[in-house]
């Protein structure tokens, strides 16, 4: 059911690009409410705002804030129309038109019919939103690209499968504005991306052909969804990607989801998410990039993937993910997954960052 009341704006920022976050007084509490610009306008002090409040209304963590449907204080009619004609958030009261890479009205049109193949492009498949930020870290501090080739390129391509706007993210603007990520695209229903795209086959390919990435970094957006059962969570998609990689001619890296400081059994390790994954849904290789960590945590999450079968199908391979935790620190990006930061929880990092050093060995490479 979806909750709405009428609020006021008391207070603006901070201001991203594709967002607005903001203080609302609702019936005289105050609440953080945020707007999507491409879909409400411009939003200032003093406007009345109609607000969606069903997640605060249901005290759920990432997202656990307002979010402004319309401004009340616009007259209809004002927004100036956007060019393109694929409709994303598609039959909602929100749906809005984008120019996708693959609209004949595209400048990259041309670029996406010429694909042939990824060519054996380095592509990182995560599975939670925090995991991109030591994944790209690592790509740009670990390779060492051919004299004269330019700086190396990342792309991240967000999914569908957790917030719809890239705009709700502060680390993807913490790591644009860092010189780690150099372009995002956004597929499926997520929109706001430098490049949008229909799905993630489209993605992959307008990460090559249009951003000229050196490595792909493919993920949902912040708030994974899941209920504690076997295929009932959003990042059961790492599968799906994996075989989505190797179909288009990529080189599949997998992020395993580890843990050693979340109390549920069934992430403590490698996560029974990322077995899931691995085992029931990729039907095609990866590698899995676990990080060099204590010998006996190492040994654990060897063991639970020689257990699960996933080393029947994947190649593990151990890598040192710290450099990338360095290069984090010394641009000043934040490290925070599901509450705990890297001292809390530093193989969760250095996981993803592992990952990012699978693939920046292949950037060497290529």
């Amino acid at each position: 059911m979806l909750s709405k009341a009428i609020g006021t704006v008391t207070a603006i920022g901070p201001v991203r690009d594709s967002a607005i976050e903001m203080e609302v007084d609702v019936e005289g509490s105050k609440a953080r409410a945020i707007a999507y610009p491409c879909l409400t306008g411009p939003v200032a002090e003093g406007d009345r705002v109609l607000l969606n409040t069903t997640a605060v209304n249901l005290s759920l963590g990432t997202g656990g804030c307002h979010f402004v449907i319309a401004n009340l204080s616009r007259e209809p009619g004002e927004e100036p129309s956007e060019p393109g004609h694929i409709m994303k958030l598609r039959y909602t009261p929100l749906q809005r038109s984008v120019l996708s890479v693959e609209e004949e009205d595209s400048a990259h049109r041309d670029a996406i019919e010429r694909f042939t193949s990824l060519d054996g492009l380095p592509v990182i498949v995560g599975q939670l939103h925090s995991q991109i930020a030591p994944a790209a870290a690592a790509v740009k501090r670990l390779s060492h690209p051919s004299p004269g080739s330019g700086p190396v390129r990342v792309a991240y391509c967000m999914t569908e499968g957790a917030a719809l706007p890239i705009g709700f993210s502060r680390l993807v603007e913490e790591l644009k504005n860092a010189g780690l990520i150099d372009v995002t695209i956004t597929a499926g229903q997520a929109f706001g991306g430098d490049l949008e795209a229909v799905n993630v086959y489209t993605g992959l390919i307008a990460a090559k052909e249009v951003a000229q990435a050196d490595a792909v970094i493919v993920c949902q957006g912040p708030g994974n969804v899941g209920t504690g059962t076997t295929f009932g969570y959003s990042g059961i998609e790492q599968g799906e990607i994996i075989n989505a990689v190797n179909i288009l001619g990529g080189r599949a890296i997998a992020v395993p989801r580890v843990s050693f400081a979340d109390p549920r059994p069934r992430h403590r390790g490698i996560s029974h998410h990322t077995i899931t994954a691995l085992t029931k849904i990729a039907l095609t290789p990866a590698i899995v990039a676990l990080p060099v960590i204590e010998e006996m945590k190492l040994n654990l999450l060897e063991e639970q993937l020689a257990r699960s079968g996933a080393t029947l199908k994947h190649k593990v391979r151990v890598l040192d993910g710290s450099p990338a935790i360095d290069e984090l620190r010394a641009k000043g990006v934040s490290m925070n997954t599901m509450g705990r930061g890297y001292e809390d929880d530093p193989e969760f990092f250095l996981a993803a960052a592992a990952a990012g050093a699978a693939a920046a060995q292949f950037v060497t490479t290529r």
